[in-house]
Formats: structure tokens, sequence, C-alpha cells
């Protein structure tokens, strides 16, 4: 998300709150009864985490709102451009009051409803699967994400290809305990289709009440036909940071860019000093990212004061931000090596902190392909409670690659298999001990 006078929350968008999006976002404060412009900054997804507690955004910004009821004078009265007739849509709407009969004994829609598909239409016409609106019901059920009113199964989703893809459960969740793996493709949820579904809808219908159960059919690639998995939904814990020291390497699990992660990456990286240990691993494998403060923060402790972590572009001719290392000092002057390894599962701010110390020269990464969540949304309070969730700016990398266009590649291609997890290998940790040996 961009910031402007931001003040970064936890938003939860695609989170575990049932389901999650990934990392990095500009964030915005709950909403309130009187129209306010609500900024923040945080670098998220657009995943849907499956927890009932705060959720990570890669780029989620709040604008205005307004309170006054929507009405179908204000909707369509201005023209978004001279040459656009709306004729045709009108003649649609009495053509459909005079003649259609249902075929089914469903209730049909009332005006309003068909309105807020009307803008649905509009919004998809876009083809970006992070911009979305949503009438005041969903609005609501987003909002609650937020007070952590609903259980989840703890994973994060994102729109990958076209489809709704894992892009990693969380370390213990009922998700992990399943056996749901980044990359897993959702096809359906209770048997309902996800085929047509916007990240947000499949998180609606994935979250719930703690102690009930989602059923979801999976396709994964390399096995035969789809996996069916039933989960019970619980209240998330959502994990932040572990240590563990391996023979020579000190090594870091970083699970997300969340409030306090910055200061326990602190924290942990004065344990590395205080270790005498010369060869530092930070995993952010499976990390869908959180705020960019904190990816900002992190890369501080490797590039000088000035270096550029992360370009915040917002299209053609438009000015960019530059998000520069503060320099900040670990207090260790020997020189160390530096590995970070990632997967389809590392999103957004685990993507900017990756993409900042490769281009600039401080670490080597291991593993494959990261997810390629880079743009940045911004979330506007519309009329009547309803609410429009639009991408508003890519995140670059220091030299300018979009990281929405494919993700990052490692220096090193080193692919874990279904059989090297079931067996509990890890080929990419491997790697990096033998890249250590050079």
């Amino acid at each position: 998300m961009s910031e402007a006078n931001s003040k970064p929350i936890m938003d939860p968008i695609n989170i575990p709150t049932s389901v999650s999006s990934p990392a990095a976002i500009r964030s915005t404060s709950t909403r309130t009864e009187k129209s306010t412009t609500r900024r923040g900054s945080l670098l998220g997804y657009g995943l849907a985490f499956l927890f009932a507690a705060a959720a990570f955004f890669s780029g989620m910004q709040v604008g205005a709102s307004t309170d006054k009821p929507m009405s179908l004078g204000a909707l369509f009265a201005p023209q978004p451009k001279e040459n656009v007739d709306m004729s045709l849509f009108w003649k649609v709407w009495s053509t459909l009051d005079q003649r259609f009969v249902s075929s089914t004994t469903t209730k049909p829609k009332v005006d309003q409803d068909r309105v807020w598909s009307a803008i649905q239409g509009l919004v998809n016409s876009y083809g970006d699967p992070y911009t979305i609106f949503m009438p005041p019901q969903n609005t609501q059920l987003f909002e609650s994400d937020i007070a952590g009113e609903f259980g989840g199964i703890g994973m994060e989703v994102g729109m990958k290809k076209d489809v709704i893809t894992v892009i990693a459960p969380l370390p213990g969740s009922p998700a992990e305990k399943a056996g749901i793996l980044s990359g897993d493709v959702l096809i359906k949820i209770d048997g309902v289709t996800t085929e047509h579904l916007s990240i947000d809808e499949a998180v609606l219908k994935i979250r719930g009440e703690k102690g009930t159960d989602v059923h979801l059919t999976l396709y994964r690639e390399g096995a035969e036909g789809l996996k069916e998995v039933t989960v019970k939904r619980d209240t998330i814990n959502i994990p932040t940071l572990k240590t563990e020291e391996k023979d020579d390497v000190f090594v870091i699990h970083l699970y997300n860019f969340s409030a306090n992660s910055e200061s326990l990456m602190t924290d942990a990286l004065h344990a590395f000093v205080k270790s005498n240990r010369r060869k530092l691993v930070i995993d952010l494998r499976g990390n869908p990212g959180g705020y960019l403060q904190s990816a900002v923060g992190m890369a501080s402790y490797f590039l000088p004061t000035g270096k550029i972590v992360v370009r915040e572009n917002f299209g053609p001719g438009k000015e960019e931000n530059l998000y520069r290392s503060a320099g900040k000092d670990l207090g260790n002057t020997r020189p160390f090596k530096l590995v970070l390894l990632v997967d389809n599962g590392s999103a957004s701010a685990s993507e900017i902190l990756a993409g900042a110390l490769k281009e600039q020269g401080v670490a080597t990464v291991i593993g494959t392909h990261t997810f390629g969540k880079g743009s940045v949304q911004e979330l506007i309070d519309m009329p009547g409670g309803s609410s429009l969730k639009v991408t508003i700016a890519r995140w670059l990398t220091p030299n300018g690659k979009s990281i929405s266009d494919g993700g990052l590649a490692p220096d090193i291609d080193v692919k874990m298999t279904q059989a090297d997890h079931d067996a509990g290998k890890d080929p990419q940790f491997d790697a990096a001990v033998t890249f250590f040996k050079k």
C-alpha cells in the first residue's frame, strides 16, 4: 500500500481469520461512524489467512468515506466520460423489470442488490484480483476480521494464474495438520466451485465458527486426482519468529512481518552476534508478508544508510516513493555469510526483503520462485456502508523489477518435493550449508 500520513495497523484481507492474503500492506484503521480518511501502510497480499485475529496485507490503505445512502440516481447520474452512453444499461434494466421470470423459486433480487452486482461487474472488468467492491454485508465481515471474531483454519491464499492458490499454511495450524501445502489450488469449498470467486469471497466461505468443519477440494501438481480435505476451524495463534542453531549455522525462522516482528528480529540478530557464528540463514519460506515498515527495518540491519529497499510505483509519469535503509548497526564487524530461504509461499514483505538483500549484493537467495504479490491496495469507504479496495501502485525491487511479475527468482534453485516433506528432509537448507562451505 502506498503511504501518506501512514499509521500502520494490522488489517485482515487475506488472512487467517479464515483465510488470508499475503503481506506487506498499507493498512487502515477500522471504520468509524463518521466519514474519515484512513491511511496506513502494510504490504499485504490478497490472501485469506484463516485466523480470527490480526491479518497482514501487502498493500493496503484506506481512503475517505461518506455515510449517505446510495441511490440509483446518485450512482448513475454522473457520466464517467462524455462519450459513455448509459442508455443501454437502463434499457436492459427496464427490460428485465418488465419481462424476467425466475426459472426457480429463488426470490428475485431487489433493486439495491442489482446495483451492488452492477458495481461488482464494473470492478471485475479491470481484471485485477485485488481490486474488489464490497457491499455493506461483506464490508462488515471484512471489518470483523480485524476484530478477530471468526475462526479459521490457518492458511493464506492468493490469486495465481487466475486460480485461488494456497500461499502457505501457518505452522501448527489446522490447515498444516490436515496436510495442506503451499501451491495447492483451491477447487471447491464445501462443494461450491471457486471458479468465479474472488479471494475475499473464498475467505468468507472458508472462515466460520470455531469447532465447525469446512470441506476443501484441492488440486496438487504432480498428484493423481483431486485431494479432499475436511478441516475443523479453530482460533488461530499467529507465530512470528523462532531461532535455532544447527552446528555452525544460526537460523532465524521468520513466519510473518507483524507489528512486533522487527523487535523480535532485533533480538534474534543480537543472539546471532553473541553466538560468534559467521553463517546466518533467514528462513522466509511460507511467510506471506505483513508490515512494510518491518521489512524496511529488517533490511536496514544489512544495508548501508540510504540504500534503496523497495520502490513504490504509481504508474507511468508519476513520481515513485523510495523506501531506504536506515543503516542500523548490528554490532558485529566480523564478515559473515547470509542466506535467505524462499519458496512459492514467500510473498509481499518477504519478497521485498529478499529482493532488496539480493539485489544489493548482501545475501544469497536459495529455494524456488516466490509467490509474486507486489501490488498496493487502498481501501475506500463508499456510500451506504460499502467499500472499494483498489490497486493503486506496485512494489518494485531496488533495480526496478516488478515483484508481481512472476515473483523473485532465487540465486540457487532448489526444490523440495512432497517426498522430501514426508521424509522430514530439507534439501533447501542443505543447499545453504553447501553454499557456506564454498
